[in-house]
């Protein structure tokens, strides 16, 4: 395997986004449908490496906020159905197990205190400068996660980056001159923008419904459970001295100031008070669940109802998930932790995945069938009017000169140069995106004067545009996907 790369390192780049823990500020987002009757453990499983519904869920958010904050908060479930944005969110986490299991075959570790210097360094953890232990703790507790689960996705983010760096990206003498002669072809054109507000879609309920009718599948409703739960108040107890030490004795360790030091039952009152509680709260909500079980709660304890579903869960994701697990002969689900408060569930029915009505359906119909809609006829204008269009005229410009083209912005630009400069026709049109295309005729090219740039940052980012194409599909080849998650 090593020689294999090494033999073909001067041109093969990974190109694997990691998506760091992403925990400020992020919520759940929707989900779809789960198999849990194949993994209940796992969404997918690469090679011997496990991807959960929790990782699942995370990049899913990630990937959710992302397009909402370019959207400016007019992104919904809808367009992130059309876009396959949970497809995407699978993908992202099966090309990094791929390199995980890369990473595993050939033993490659990571250090405590590599993960450590990581967690030091992130300013979010930083009070004036300083790692702040307490408040790397809140700070995760507020964003439920474990400092064991926030470590374990940096452990697999530091191991990703460590098994990339098994490769060269240096640029060869050979891959500069190439370059440097690419970067200076210019190219004056004719261009025009073609966007989808130049498409109109009948969009009447009888075309609506003929589209629905043929893809009801792909409009289905979320699994939900009906559930009864009980929410057991938290106790708030006097102690004794007493009990107090002895509580404080067995567990010291617990006690300790920002500087690490142990600190004085005095000073650790007010806590191990909290703690105390925390425990005989726990206490009661087990006999609670036990009585709930036996048919002999108290007239006294309130019985709450509710439906959940993955949009609409006053839980949390993983109640979601163990609720699937249950069955009439076990319905009760031991007492949880959720938001500081211990609750105890018991699902009454479920109620599994239909097809939904078009009437329910009709928001989501609409944007995959304008979506697929003026996509395609996007595509048809394009192909009509690029052999007689006649648009705007550019100067001279270079692949370098992405912010120089009127009706694109600069990364629209520079992607439709950077497709420009590999294209081998003098008229043509190129895609960006699924909502824009821009008709092109070359009308004169010359080569400039050699701007001697430092070329480094543009050959390594054309490899890294190479998406990694070998070396995945090997390793697709090599180690066996397993997906559990319906529908995808």
């Amino acid at each position: 395997m090593i020689s294999w790369m090494q033999r073909h390192r001067k041109w093969l780049v990974i190109t694997i986004w990691i998506s760091t823990i992403a925990f400020i500020g992020a919520g759940f987002v929707g989900w779809g449908q789960y198999n849990y009757g194949k993994k209940a453990s796992a969404a997918a499983k690469v090679g011997d490496v496990d991807i959960s519904y929790s990782e699942l869920q995370r990049e899913y958010g990630r990937m959710y906020a992302y397009f909402n904050n370019m959207f400016q908060g007019k992104f919904d479930e809808a367009q992130a159905k059309s876009f396959g944005l949970q497809k995407q969110a699978l993908s992202q986490l099966i090309n990094q197990a791929l390199i995980l299991n890369l990473a595993n075959s050939y033993d490659l570790r990571v250090s405590d205190k590599e993960v450590f210097d990581l967690i030091k360094s992130q300013k979010g953890f930083q009070t004036n400068g300083v790692f702040d232990k307490d408040l790397y703790k809140t700070v995760l507790s507020r964003n439920n996660l474990s400092t064991k689960e926030y470590e374990g996705g940096l452990r697999k983010q530091l191991l990703i980056q460590k098994t990339l760096n098994m490769l060269s990206i240096k640029p060869t003498a050979l891959e500069e001159q190439s370059i440097n002669t690419i970067l200076d072809i210019a190219d004056k054109i004719n261009y025009k923008v073609l966007d989808r507000s130049m498409i109109k879609v009948d969009t009447s309920d009888e075309k609506l419904k003929a589209f629905w009718q043929g893809r009801k599948s792909d409009f289905m409703s979320e699994p939900s459970y009906d559930v009864s739960y009980i929410v057991q108040t938290p106790l708030n107890k006097e102690y004794t001295d007493g009990e107090l030490t002895d509580y404080y004795n067995a567990h010291k360790s617990q006690f300790t100031s920002i500087d690490g030091k142990i600190k004085i039952p005095d000073d650790a009152r007010e806590l191990i008070t909290a703690m105390l509680n925390k425990e005989e709260t726990k206490k009661e909500a087990l006999r609670t669940f036990v009585a709930y079980k036996k048919g002999e709660l108290d007239k006294s304890i309130v019985i709450k109802n509710a439906s959940l579903s993955s949009s609409k869960n006053i839980f949390n994701a993983d109640i979601l998930k163990e609720l699937s697990e249950l069955t009439d002969a076990k319905p009760y689900l031991k007492p949880k932790l959720i938001n500081g408060k211990y609750v105890i569930i018991k699902l009454d029915k479920t109620n599994p995945s239909a097809p939904k009505s078009f009437e329910a359906a009709k928001a989501e119909v609409l944007a995959v069938y304008l979506a697929e809609g003026k996509e395609s006829q996007l595509q048809k204008l394009a192909q009509d009017s690029v052999a007689t269009f006649n648009g705007k005229n550019t100067d001279f410009i270079t692949v370098k000169d992405g912010g120089k083209i009127p009706g694109l912005t600069e990364q629209e630009g520079t992607e439709f140069l950077n497709q420009l400069f590999k294209n081998n026709k003098k008229r043509g049109f190129v895609t960006l995106g699924n909502k824009k295309i821009v008709l092109f005729n070359i009308l004169e090219q010359k080569l400039l004067d050699d701007s001697k740039e430092n070329v480094d940052s543009v050959i390594v980012k054309l490899r890294t545009d190479l998406l990694n194409q070998n070396l995945l599909k090997m390793l697709k080849k090599r180690f066996k996907t397993e997906i559990f998650v319906e529908g995808l």
